[in-house]
């Protein structure tokens, strides 16, 4: 009987895993599992013949307006190119890659391999590749279902980090607000965020014992900006970054620790439990509340100009798909992002970093820029391009210098420590690239891991990350001259013991690496934020040429410049977009209430 009972299961396992029902046209549905971001996504795989004719998710818990919205998207490439290898949805890589793995395991547990069908997810480039969206012909179609103009309080364009935190700010004050935003899922840049969000004088910096104050955060931005910064966008920010904390948390945020980032002279960055990327969370957020509080969220629809009547402007014309139609408004906040995804736009205001990767997401293309410019805003510090230093190397995956604030090392190919583990992006950048092919290893160990498990384990799903047992056996793996490496290791331990770094005063070694397994990360740089952009004031007030705000428009966000200076400080951004978002929601709300 038990033997029976055995059998009986393999087999069951066997149907399940392979073939497990036929559908009306006796077509066989394949069963496969793989991880998302949320959680594993199981699909069913339909073939029709030799093609695969339907793919549907039976199972997810990825998360609908972001993760699951991108199934929308993703399956019917994979249908119609009859390919897994195809660009994962900007904003949802890991839902991307889970779906595409999910058919793969399908198809390989019947081990079938279709003659059209290409199953090799590595040649998936995980957006590797960075193109300007296609745009439709704007033309005006007689069936258009916005043919009839809408008359709202506040539009908001842009749906990323800024955009959802003024959409949600201006309704909160009782403004009727439309977002638009022109790629098929909200997050914009934001969702590629890993770090945190800096904040002064903050509850949970004073839980932790930690002493901060705002003038000590205006005075690090500051001195990262190379003193290029407009000093009252950056008051601002650095005043105000404490009261949105709360504001988030009370939305729905996790901010339950605290860390340290190249440029704070204390821990100031806050981010989820367990160094968990603040990005997805933030998103996810923002968006939960924005749904709760029923914003009407229009994607694929695109700017394409700002509408004036007597030189005032009073609407936008927007493109759905090949539909043009208009909206007037009594306020609109531009909230597009920089333009670090065009590499043309990129390379004409820097052109040292023609042939650069980026870190931005697709939609990040400057278009925002533009249209305001062309409306008469100013525009400031243009030239100024960041790169981030520690980017998976030849590829676009961004690793958070959480790493670094945790205990990790940067080291070259001879395994020697070459310049300060908390230096500012640009000093770290230009170094690595200065070093044997124009790269660097990150070093770290199990504590480190452990410490930020959740980002670290999305790295090893990746397959970004070397291991070894040993700092020898790390070093072979990784092709650093082992010898060296545990050499440096050694002196880095006593820097840790001694509570001084006395190379290169890094404040950043304050771990033991001596608990293994040990692990490596190529890194190089890439293009990853712009710090120019619209001038504002510090009411998130779009200026003129002659620095007179233009009525009813304001900005907040990766299109405006001035607030980051020469070098944006890791953790400023978030802070950046959510600051001067609520004062452009708020602001923007107030002025279309004053003109009724």
């Amino acid at each position: 009987m038990k033997k029976n009972t055995i059998l009986m299961t393999i087999l069951a396992f066997i149907v399940v895993g392979i073939l497990v029902l036929f559908d009306k046209n006796s077509n066989p549905k394949y069963i496969g599992v793989a991880d998302g971001y949320e959680g594993p996504i199981k699909v069913s795989v339909t073939l029709d013949k030799d093609k695969v004719s339907c793919i549907n998710i039976l199972e997810s818990a990825e998360t609908p307006t972001v993760g699951g919205a991108a199934f929308d998207i993703i399956i019917p490439s994979i249908i119609k190119n009859q390919s897994v290898a195809i660009d994962d949805v900007a904003g949802a890589t890991t839902t991307s890659t889970g779906v595409k793995t999910a058919v793969v395991n399908a198809l390989n547990s019947a081990n079938l391999k279709l003659e059209k069908f290409n199953t090799d997810l590595t040649k998936v480039e995980n957006n590797i590749t960075i193109a300007e969206p296609q745009t439709a012909p704007i033309e005006e179609v007689a069936n258009s279902p916005y043919k009839d103009a809408e008359v709202v309080d506040v539009i908001i364009v842009g749906g990323g980090g800024a955009g959802l935190t003024a959409a949600i700010a201006a309704t909160e004050k009782g403004a009727h607000v439309v977002l638009l935003e022109k790629m098929p899922l909200l997050g914009g840049n934001t969702t590629y965020s890993t770090g945190g969000m800096n904040a002064a004088n903050t509850e949970f910096q004073k839980k932790a014992a930690i002493e901060d104050s705002e003038q000590l955060f205006y005075d690090d931005t500051m001195k990262g900006g190379q003193n290029k910064n407009n000093p009252e966008l950056v008051k601002t920010l650095t005043d105000n970054a404490k009261f949105m904390i709360p504001w988030l948390i009370e939305r729905g945020m996790d901010f339950t620790d605290v860390g340290q980032f190249a440029g704070a002279s204390v821990k100031r960055i806050h981010r989820p439990a367990g160094g968990k990327a603040v990005g997805p969370v933030l998103v996810k957020t923002l968006i939960d509340k924005a749904t709760a509080l029923n914003i009407d969220i229009r994607t694929e629809n695109k700017l394409t100009k700002l509408l004036k009547e007597e030189g005032k402007i009073v609407g936008v014309e927007v493109d759905n798909n090949g539909y043009v139609y208009k909206i007037f408004a009594k306020a609109i906040v531009m909230a597009t992002g920089g333009f670090g995804a065009n590499p043309e736009m990129v390379t004409l205001y820097d052109p040292a970093l023609k042939g650069f990767g980026s870190t931005n997401s697709r939609g990040i293309t400057g278009e925002g820029i533009k249209i305001v410019n062309e409306n008469g805003g100013q525009l400031v510090d243009m030239e100024l391009i960041q790169t981030h230093p520690t980017v998976v190397h030849k590829n676009t995956v961004m690793i958070t210098e959480a790493v670094r604030g945790e205990g990790a090392i940067v080291v070259n190919r001879a395994g020697k420590r070459f310049v300060s583990e908390m230096a500012t992006r640009d000093v770290m950048s230009k170094a690595i690239l200065n070093q044997d092919g124009g790269s660097a290893f990150l070093i770290f160990e199990q504590n480190v891991r452990e410490r930020l498990k959740a980002t670290i384990d999305g790295y090893l799903k990746g397959k970004y990350v070397i291991e070894g047992a040993t700092i020898e056996e790390l070093g072979k793996n990784a092709g650093i001259n082992d010898a060296e490496l545990a050499n440096t290791i050694k002196i880095v331990n006593e820097y840790v013991t001694a509570g001084e770094d006395t190379e290169f005063k890094s404040n950043a070694l304050k771990t033991n690496l001596s608990n293994g397994p040990f692990y490596a990360i190529e890194i190089s740089p890439a293009v990853h934020h712009t710090m120019g952009g619209v001038k504002i004031s510090s009411s998130g007030e779009v200026l003129d040429a002659e620095g007179v705000p233009i009525p009813g428009l304001f900005a907040a966000g990766e299109i405006t410049g001035g607030v980051h200076g020469a070098n944006r400080l890791g953790g400023n951004a978030v802070a950046d977009i959510i600051v001067f978002g609520k004062i452009a929601g708020d602001n923007a709300a107030d002025f279309a209430k004053n003109k009724e």
